[in-house]
């Protein structure tokens, strides 16, 4: 079988490369978004925690106080005054 050249099989093969970049800035902004969110939770969360602490502390303080007070109306009452 014989083969047969023409010009153009005499040029030089061209190839063109195409390169796509892709930034990905979607994945980054929701990432950040999830992280800012998680933080506001978590200083919510925390500062209700100290809220129900301080209520709790309070309640308890109070408790104490009104307990002294029955004491020292008992100690009274068994005195006579």
């Amino acid at each position: 079988m014989a083969q047969y050249r023409t010009e153009v099989d005499d040029r030089p093969a061209t190839t063109t490369t195409v390169i796509e970049k892709r930034s990905g800035g979607g994945t980054t902004l929701a990432v950040l978004l999830l992280v800012v969110v998680v933080a506001v939770a978590a200083f919510f969360l925390i500062s209700s925690e100290t809220s129900k602490d301080n209520a709790v502390s309070s309640a308890a303080t109070s408790v104490g106080q009104a307990a002294s007070d029955v004491s020292d109306a008992a100690k009274d009452a068994a005195k006579g005054e």
